[in-house]
């Protein structure tokens, strides 16, 4: 098992001085951000990347001497989205970004399956969470009519250059659960698209990212590190589905998802929390987690994903780097 980090948290530096931070972690692989939600601020030139091999060297020659190798691309983001200034961009992000990995030598890009609207016309996803009545079939009927489509073309795409697509199981996205992975692969045939298998986002839909690793099996084609605490004491009031986000306004900081879409604050009293590993399951559990891993491919990468809002950036991958490595000691 290959262990590294994914690059977001660390975006508030250049790329050498990230690449000695986790080379300081005692880990091996960066994941770099090449598009979707967030900007490549450590990959800029992705563009001329995936068309010109020698811009692709040059980026490879940044990475000799670091002890830190490129652990993927990944370029989370919603392309599905109605409104083409959001999906139609997020959508090239991955088109460019399988072109770029097969330039770099890598065969991994993450992204999200996206999320349509609910019917023709729609200028806004609509995530269906429980589709207990008709209305609801008929606008996930759409949805995967749509879905089906893009992520043929996709595969397909992936397949010519030789990479895999892995798609992080993120609720607020069609394919969010094990059910989904295969009804995407039933409709579509897909050989080249499979899944990210990010198990903070199992953890909060208490589902468990061991079970739904040896039941994916070959389907999970990489890996991430995210630990997820519930808080009780608000989870028994308003359960795992709380919405208590609050919009923030333009003179505050915030992040921008695209188009007119914004992130927002987090609950104050949440129901549960994205936590470094080990502030809700210990090393012995991911050391279980990277055995699951390693049944499937024992070179598979599990990169940290640092959301903490509790520890500071370096802080919270020191911790999940120590918690890590541990496991992976175990797992051994």
């Amino acid at each position: 098992m290959r262990l590294g980090v994914y690059n977001a948290i660390l975006h508030d530096r250049p790329l050498e001085d990230a690449l000695a931070v986790i080379a300081g972690l005692g880990l091996e692989g960066i994941e770099v951000n090449s598009g979707g939600f967030l900007p490549p601020v450590h990959i800029p030139e992705i563009a001329e990347i995936a068309v010109d091999p020698a811009a692709a060297r040059r980026y490879l020659a940044r990475f000799e001497g670091t002890g830190v190798s490129l652990a993927g691309l990944n370029c989370n983001g919603n392309p599905l989205h109605p409104n083409p200034t959001i999906g139609a961009r997020h959508a090239d992000d991955i088109r460019t970004s399988i072109r770029a990995a097969a330039a770099l030598g890598q065969d991994r890009v993450v992204t999200m399956s996206g999320l349509p609207g609910g019917e023709p016309g729609a200028t806004r996803p609509n995530w269906v969470v429980n589709a207990w009545n008709s209305a609801a079939l008929d606008v996930l009927d759409y949805q995967w009519e749509i879905a089906a489509a893009f992520w043929t073309e996709i595969d397909q795409l992936a397949k010519d250059h030789g990479v895999k697509v892995a798609l992080e199981l993120h609720p607020q996205n069609l394919v969010f659960n094990t059910r989904d992975v295969r009804k995407l692969v039933e409709l579509t045939g897909v050989t080249h698209v499979g899944v990210e298998l990010d198990a903070s986002h199992l953890f909060w839909q208490q589902a468990d990212p061991i079970a739904v690793a040896r039941d994916l099996g070959p389907l999970i084609f990489h890996a991430a590190a995210k630990d997820v605490r519930i808080n009780t004491e608000h989870a028994r009031l308003n359960g795992v589905l709380d919405n208590g986000f609050r919009r923030l306004s333009p003179d505050e900081p915030r992040t921008n998802l695209g188009g007119d879409e914004w992130a927002n604050e987090w609950p104050k009293d949440s129901s549960w929390d994205f936590v470094a590993l080990g502030k809700g399951h210990d090393a012995e559990y991911w050391a279980e987690f990277i055995r699951a891993l390693t049944e499937i491919d024992p070179d598979m990468w599990l990169n940290i994903e640092h959301e903490d809002t509790e520890l500071g950036r370096v802080e919270g991958l020191e911790v999940a780097a120590a918690v890590l490595n541990e496991a992976r000691t175990l797992a051994s």
